[in-house]
């Protein structure tokens, strides 16, 4: 523990002595800046000495800025004065502070000078202090979506298990007296039962691939209509009889992402809506350009959102047997809270709303922003 102690504190010393040597040199060129600039205007104007004086004050705010505290923005503001009282005051090249009107004027400028520096060093522990606060905003987001997440997954992971566990042994204490009809059921609740959980799985390494320090994801720019076309082709194994009807822009349109995690939150949306609509109606997927964003649409023609759940959907709150469907595992789980927490970590919004004939997600993502058109033909994946 004391060679523990004794290396932290080598270790913080160190970083202390290379801050300082940095905020050194950073205060030592604004002040060097600052002067040779300064002599330019000592040519140039008959009576430079207020245009100096400011320029030396915005030297004190870039100082007090981009240095540690308030120590360097202090110094600078007294070296300010110093300096255009010997090079910019007459008689030049030397101190004198008993010129007529000097000490009302040079006061006011190292007042000033003061002020700026406290307020830049007050200004910057401000910013320091919210950035702070929005970090552990974002990892008490991060850790309320991790408890949502194993709550889901401890409901919907562990019912299906039960019910393959319970089938298989079915089967094995008492399958010579089945008939045909009776195995054939067993064992299609069996396929069901493990393609949901490999559902959940997929969904959980989706999660991995997420940055845990910083929730961001490897992005590279991809083509829009690809990720579509291949999420929807997955679906479509899954839901061979499902029909889905693609609205996607004409032009190519490119966005940031990582590919294979926005195909998981397609896939996970559209087997939302094909699991909860209680519709065997196509599902719509529609991608367009928004402003700086690209807008993804998931809509069916089913029952809705109940409207208290709107707000908590992607969140698994109030996920409860009450609220699963009748098979007492499909319920939405973690997959709604792992599309929020992918396009979140795009750096884009995703929302759930009712329309007049069912319900609608909707996610955007940045764009980039070149000038691509915006009209869409109609694709029909549903062969």
């Amino acid at each position: 523990m004391g060679k523990n102690a004794e290396k932290k504190g080598i270790r913080r010393r160190a970083r202390l002595i290379v801050a300082g040597r940095k905020d050194f040199i950073i205060t030592l060129i604004s002040f060097v800046s600052v002067t040779i600039i300064s002599f330019f205007f000592l040519r140039l104007a008959s009576d430079p000495t207020l245009n100096i004086a400011m320029l030396y004050t915005i030297g004190a705010f870039i100082a007090a800025r981009y240095t540690e505290g308030y120590l360097y923005g202090i110094v600078y503001a007294l070296g300010a004065v110093l300096a255009v009282n010997f090079f910019f005051t007459y008689p030049y090249g030397t101190l004198n502070f008993t010129i007529e009107g000097y000490q009302v004027t040079f006061l006011g400028m190292l007042v000033i000078s003061l002020f700026t520096s406290v307020s830049s060093s007050a200004l910057k522990a401000q910013q320091d202090m919210l950035a702070r606060q929005e970090k552990e905003l974002a990892e008490a987001e991060k850790e309320k979506m991790r408890a949502n997440l194993l709550r889901a997954v401890s409901h919907d992971i562990r019912t299906p298990l039960t019910g393959i566990i319970g089938n298989s042994e079915s089967i094995l204490e008492t399958g010579n007296t089945m008939t045909d009809e009776e195995k054939l059921k067993i064992i299609s609740s069996i396929d069901s039962d493990a393609r949901w959980l490999l559902n959940m799985v997929e969904n959980l390494l989706s999660v991995t691939r997420i940055d845990d320090n910083n929730a961001g994801v490897n992005k590279t720019p991809e083509i829009v209509d690809e990720a579509v076309s291949a999420a929807v082709s997955k679906f479509r194994k899954r839901f061979p009889g499902t029909e889905v009807i693609v609205k996607v822009p004409e032009e190519p349109v490119m966005v940031e992402m990582d590919a294979l995690l926005i195909q998981q939150v397609l896939i996970n949306i559209m087997h939302n809506s094909k699991v909860h609509s209680g519709s065997d109606e196509p599902i719509e997927l529609n991608v367009e350009r928004d402003g700086g964003e690209v807008r993804f649409s998931v809509r069916d023609h089913g029952v809705g959102i109940a409207e208290d759940r709107l707000e908590t959907i992607f969140d698994g709150e109030g996920m409860n047997m009450e609220q699963s469907s009748p098979d007492g595992y499909k319920g939405m789980g973690i997959g709604l809270s792992i599309c929020k927490t992918i396009v979140i970590a795009h750096g884009g919004r995703i929302e759930a709303r009712n329309h007049d004939r069912g319900a609608e997600i909707v996610f955007w993502l940045p764009a980039d922003m070149e000038d691509i058109s915006d009209e869409s033909e109609d694709i029909d994946f549903s062969d």
